[in-house]
């Protein structure tokens, strides 16, 4: 297949605001990476939506789409509440992708056989293309692509063909004349190579698609829509110095100017110096109105004896609602202008989310964020969640056009819940002291070697094994330390960084020789899926 640079040139469509017609929608199966697909669509300037599989067939005729994804799920089509949609979804006359098993139910439908598979295909594979398919301009003939399924086509509906195939199963399958197109194999994922390719051959030249979306736009469109949402009231932001919570306060700043009151909560889970040096930066480097809240005896009262992790997020979630509503009757009672604080603003993201509930299909929960999950359903507030359906790299090309500084920009993630999810077991004092200190040592080698900007996360976990050591002339029984790097593009798959080995020897003897307590320090080298990052 020789490469053709021409194949996918997009068409651009003009004017500066988002269309929401005329773009690529998105059925959701209840897949991990529903809304991956749509960003990396996105990615492409060209608008997606995600509507449920259970969508009717007027519903998705309304968004007037040139093209329709079928997204992977963790069901099987023989499962007795397997999700489905629409049979006459594939009358509309417009082209079909189905991915994973969006594959496998565009198969079943239409007359093929799905099997339990005899070798399942998680992580890596060899990809073989066996034909020439407008999916695969320009790919080379061999790649390696990402699989998480356990089914397969076993045979195929009248008129489909193979066009690649891995070692163990079909990979690939195509009905030109109804443009209808069946990928086993995650695209969207940054683990498959050219996956933006065959999505992006998929969107211009098999759909057609014409660009339509871009981030100023997306940034105009939600300060107006938080304008009209806030009229007449105040807010609040849960603000940690991440750039999640950042960027969310910077663009509501944009709708609400001095209607919005920022609170950066103190919980005893924070980093090494993270409380007084998050709120330096916010008040002297970005100018916002921040108040400082002490917090921590409150939550570490109530995490006490507490080892189970989903609910630990949960008593953080509810905890932090009850300190914001404490300062939303503290604004009102000091307030000159009367207005009601109706609204809370969080960096929530869409991994948060997508890990947490089921967002828009049937998608299995993983666990509990603590600003998603993790919420009681009584708060005192509504949400604003200006980033939720945005990811990590997203959120900082956001925070570009919005101006804010690159050191707040590159700053690596850092979960809700704080240490508390690096923690495993219960939450004390003195295991926070030895956390953070390992942390700490983690973080300025991983800056010392100049790997901070070049990779997703690192960080310790303080794990609940003790074990034998020696020590000077004396044994020791102490604890380990597991420290966890990662390389990612967006949370949504994650690969352990294969970091230099005097890297690891420096942290390795720091952490020893500088943590009271801890006499063994591992390294967590698990990818994502079937890993998460965090090990809480």
């Amino acid at each position: 297949m020789a490469h053709n640079s021409e194949a996918a040139a997009p068409a651009k469509e003009t004017g500066g605001m988002v269309s929401t017609k005329h773009g690529i929608v998105v059925l959701d199966f209840g897949g991990q990476y529903t809304q991956l697909i749509a960003r990396r669509i996105r990615e492409q300037q060209v608008f997606s939506a995600i509507l449920p599989c259970t969508a009717s067939v007027d519903e998705i005729r309304a968004q007037e789409p040139v093209g329709i994804v079928l997204s992977g799920g963790p069901s099987s089509v023989y499962d007795k509440d397997a999700p489905v949609c629409d049979r006459k979804t594939l009358d509309l006359g417009v082209p079909v992708l189905g991915i994973c098993y969006g594959m496998q139910w565009l198969a079943h439908s239409l007359g093929g056989k799905v099997e339990r598979a005899e070798r399942r295909e998680y992580g890596r594979a060899q990809l073989d293309i066996e034909r020439d398919s407008k999916l695969f301009t320009g790919v080379p003939p061999k790649l390696n692509v990402w699989n998480s399924h356990g089914d397969h086509v076993a045979s195929l509906p009248e008129g489909f063909h193979v066009t690649a195939r891995t070692h163990n199963a079909i990979a690939a399958v195509e009905h030109p004349a109804s443009r209808f197109y069946g990928v086993e194999f995650h695209p969207e994922v940054n683990h498959t190579d050219c996956g933006a390719d065959i999505l992006r051959n998929f969107i211009f030249e098999v759909c057609g698609a014409k660009q339509n979306w871009n981030r100023a736009a997306f940034i105009a469109e939600t300060v107006e829509r938080i304008c009209r949402q806030t009229e007449g009231a105040r807010a609040i932001c849960a603000l940690s110095g991440g750039v999640d919570s950042t960027v969310a306060a910077a663009l509501v700043d944009r709708a609400m100017g001095d209607r919005l009151t920022n609170v950066f909560v103190d919980t005893g889970l924070l980093r090494k110096n993270e409380f007084r040096d998050t709120l330096e930066m916010l008040r002297v480097r970005l100018g916002l109105n921040v108040i400082g809240v002490d917090a921590s005896e409150r939550f570490l009262t109530k995490l006490a004896d507490v080892a189970d992790p989903e609910q630990k997020r949960k008593i953080i979630g509810n905890e932090f609602i009850a300190v914001f509503a404490e300062q939303q009757r503290k604004l009102v009672a000091g307030a000159a202008t009367g207005l009601p604080v109706k609204f809370l603003v969080q960096g929530t993201l869409y991994p948060d989310v997508i890990e947490s509930v089921s967002v828009k299909g049937p998608s299995a929960v993983i666990k509990s964020h603590h600003n998603v999950g993790g919420l009681p359903k009584d708060m005192p507030f509504a949400l604003i969640e200006p980033l939720r359906d945005l990811f990590k790299d997203e959120v900082r090309q956001i925070g570009r056009e919005l101006g804010l500084p690159e050191e707040i920009l590159v700053k690596q993630p850092f979960p809700g819940p704080g240490l508390a999810v690096r923690l495993v077991g219960a939450v004390t004092k003195e295991k926070l002291e030895t956390l953070r200190g390992a942390d700490a040592v983690v973080v300025e080698e991983i800056r010392r070697a100049g790997l901070y900007e070049k990779t997703w996360q690192a960080f310790a976990v303080l794990l609940p094994v003790r074990s034998v050591g020696v020590m000077g002339d004396g044994r020791t029984y102490a604890d380990t330390i597991a420290v966890r790097v990662v390389d990612s593009i967006d949370a949504m798959t994650a690969d352990w960084t294969r970091l230099p080995m005097e890297v690891l020897e420096r942290i390795s003897v720091r952490i020893v020789n500088e943590i009271p307590g801890v006499n063994r320090v591992v390294y967590d080298i698990s990818s994502k899926p079937p890993s998460t990052i965090e090990w809480e």
